[in-house]
């Protein structure tokens, strides 16, 4: 390079380095004369410099007197401490005082070598007013937020106790008793039993009653969702893991209920292949997203519910053994309605309550020949069927006082008839229920068994598999 060359080179770099200096004194002196008011601190977050403005906004008419101080002495909300020990900016923030909130800007000082040497502070002028609108959405939205949580997280909370297991039969009172110890632990638990005999009911009182109370209790029906998604229930999925995926992927139900409770139901309609899957979350705590390599940590306490004879499938392999000594560590038996006969006059008067409650109207009444009719049917759907014939024979009678004559009709008379009549097994009682409630959903959806699967909350194979089973045809998909 010559002579001439670094000259002018030389010249352009002083041009560059001046118009630098000018730069920074140009900016520092539009901070300060534009802002409500500018504070520098040293090293040790010791006021260096404050404009006249700033310190006699907090009480201080001669600026000199706050030289030396503390900050915080200074200025009792200032963060400019938290500035410099992370060397971190603070480029807009609210700070308040006693005359208003000012907003704030905070930045780190630094020397040649990149060490922090203090900080500086600027409280821009008259800039609340002007941001008010913006501060008043944010505020909304945060309200919002806050709102549609409060919404989601009491969808996901338990919705009965132990109380609304109603009954004091023995058989009753054994089963609450197992529940609130099963409450107290923090293992499996499996209930068993037919369906309508309560077991959502006890899988959100044990959630209830237990350490996890305030956090998420999320259910799943395995029957009600079709295999081929099941598994992104379960797990999550990642965006494209399928067709038809969410581009912004699913949550699985496992992430959902992280630190509370997944209520499994009906497990016995568990595919095979997820079975294996369900059992490694269970053992080790951790499970992948489909379409993911991505191990995700699970802290949920599982509660599998089902009307199936579990030990049956496994013996016939339709279960994995494994997952069922798994889920069998605690395992309650809700014994059927018809077991626990004693119930059923405080169940009655439960329902008539609730239903007075919801749809209006003074709360009915049996009378004791009703209540003794009741007692002698053999309740194939259990509780839930009870709440159906109670729930029909409120809206078809206009007497407060419900008999036998209006009960009767109701109860299914050639299909499952009084213990007192030699009744038949409870394999065929089921199966006739099971046979008329099909014929009765087929029939409310014109023969559509889509529609009458989704009617009843259950799979349209499964839906399909019981109409083979029952010899029932339809002329609709």
């Amino acid at each position: 390079m010559s002579d001439l060359s670094t000259a002018i080179l030389g010249t352009h770099l002083a041009d560059y380095e001046q118009t630098r200096d000018w730069a920074i004194t140009s900016l520092f002196r539009s901070f300060e004369t534009f802002s409500e008011g500018t504070v520098i601190v040293d090293a040790d977050t010791r006021v260096v410099w404050i404009n006249a403005r700033y310190a006699d906004r907090f009480g201080f008419k001669n600026p000199d007197d706050a030289l030396g101080r503390d900050v915080e002495e200074v200025i009792p909300s200032s963060l400019l401490r938290e500035v410099v020990r992370t060397g971190k900016p603070m480029l807009l923030d609210l700070m308040p005082t006693r005359s208003g909130s000012l907003v704030v800007t905070r930045l780190p000082l630094r020397d040649e070598a990149g060490r922090v040497v203090g900080a500086i502070g600027f409280a821009l002028y008259d800039e609340v007013h002007s941001l008010s609108p913006l501060i008043a959405k944010v505020g909304k939205l945060n309200a919002e937020l806050a709102a549609a949580r409060e919404s989601l997280a009491q969808t996901r909370r338990a919705k009965y106790s132990f109380d609304s297991f109603v009954g004091s039969a023995p058989a009753s009172e054994e089963v609450k008793r197992q529940a609130q110890r099963a409450a107290t632990m923090d293992s499996p638990v499996l209930l068993l039993g037919e369906t309508g005999t309560g077991k959502e009911v006890l899988a959100h009182a044990i959630h209830s009653a237990s350490r996890r109370a305030n956090k998420p209790l999320v259910t799943l029906n395995m029957a009600a969702i079709p295999e081929a998604l099941l598994e992104a229930e379960l797990f999550g999925a990642t965006a494209g893991a399928y067709t038809g995926a969410d581009r912004k992927g699913r949550i699985g139900k496992f992430q959902l209920a992280d630190g509370g409770t997944l209520f499994l139901d009906e497990i016995g309609d568990l595919p095979l292949a997820l079975q294996a899957k369900l059992l490694r979350v269970l053992q080790d705590k951790e499970f992948e997203a489909l379409g993911s390599n991505q191990v995700v940590r699970s802290d949920v306490r599982i509660i599998a519910a089902t009307s199936a004879r579990l030990l049956q499938q496994v013996e016939t392999g339709a279960f994995r053994a494994d997952l069922f000594y798994r889920l069998n560590v605690l395992s309650i038996h809700l014994p059927p309605l018809r077991e626990r006969s004693s119930d059923i006059a405080a169940l009655c008067e439960t329902i008539f309550a609730e239903l007075a409650a919801t749809e209006g109207g003074a709360r009915r009444r049996i009378t004791p020949a009703g209540i003794a009719l009741l007692q002698g049917y053999d309740w194939p759907g259990n509780v839930r069927e009870l709440r159906n014939v109670l729930e029909r024979a409120t809206m078809l009678s206009d007497h407060l006082q419900l008999d036998v004559a209006e009960l009767q009709p109701l109860l299914r008379p050639g299909q499952a008839p009084s213990r007192r009549d030699a009744p038949p097994s409870h394999a065929d009682a089921m199966a006739c229920f099971e046979k008329q409630l099909l014929e009765d959903a087929l029939a409310a959806c014109s023969g559509r068994v889509i529609d009458a699967a989704a009617r009843l909350g259950i799979g349209r194979a499964t839906f399909y598999k019981k109409m083979v089973l029952h010899g029932l045809r339809s002329n609709q998909p």
